[in-house]
């Protein structure tokens, strides 16, 4: 069971990212603020879920949340200033955009660069811990997913609709048959062989 919140006198908002080891496109991050002693009998981490259910749990968070927010890091900004220091800035830019300025910040890991003056908690696995982490997973994933099936029409080869970017077999063989796009991140490994492609 995830709780509902991590104190009684803060707004809260749970942060969470998606994209982190993919090859290709954006880090996307998300925000989310939910009421006071929210409960959902199926709002968990994203990854425990199947495409369906994320898909109804978007739906739900987004109308019963206080806030909520997306941002997204290009691949070309990862490349300028690794996919750490990308995936905070996403995070900073979706806090940025919330209508309900939080006094707490839930933060899905062991790191995290402040914001402001907001405090903030980094939670191991805390998407599996707090709803609103998890809220924060599903909005994070479930956009960047559907970004990721856009750009497959426009890139065809690489799998991009099953695989989102990540590095499957399928996605790496679109690479050794088509080269890169560009929106493949240049910094990452993309081919275990490191071969040079344009």
């Amino acid at each position: 069971m995830l709780l509902a919140s991590f104190s009684d006198d803060h707004i809260e908002a749970g942060c969470d990212e998606a994209g982190r080891g993919c090859l290709a496109g954006p880090v996307v991050a998300a925000a989310v603020v939910l009421p006071k002693k929210y409960s959902h009998p199926l709002l968990n981490d994203s990854k425990q879920l199947t495409k369906a259910e994320r898909e109804l749990l978007r739906i739900d968070v987004q109308r019963d949340a206080l806030a909520w927010a997306v941002a997204e890091i290009s691949n070309e900004e990862i490349d300028t200033i690794n996919i750490l220091n990308a995936s905070f800035k996403a995070m900073h830019h979706a806090i940025a955009r919330l209508t309900v300025m939080p006094s707490l910040l839930l933060i899905d890991g062991n790191r995290f660069v402040p914001y402001l003056d907001i405090r903030h908690e980094c939670i191991i696995k805390g998407d599996g811990k707090y709803l609103s982490i998890a809220a924060a997973s599903i909005l994070a994933k479930t956009y960047r997913d559907d970004l990721m099936t856009s750009l497959a029409a426009h890139y065809p080869g690489y799998s991009w609709e099953t695989n989102a970017g990540y590095p499957t077999d399928a996605h790496r063989e679109g690479i050794r048959q088509r080269g890169i796009t560009p929106y493949h991140r240049k910094s990452f490994t993309l081919l275990p062989e490191q071969l040079e492609l344009f």
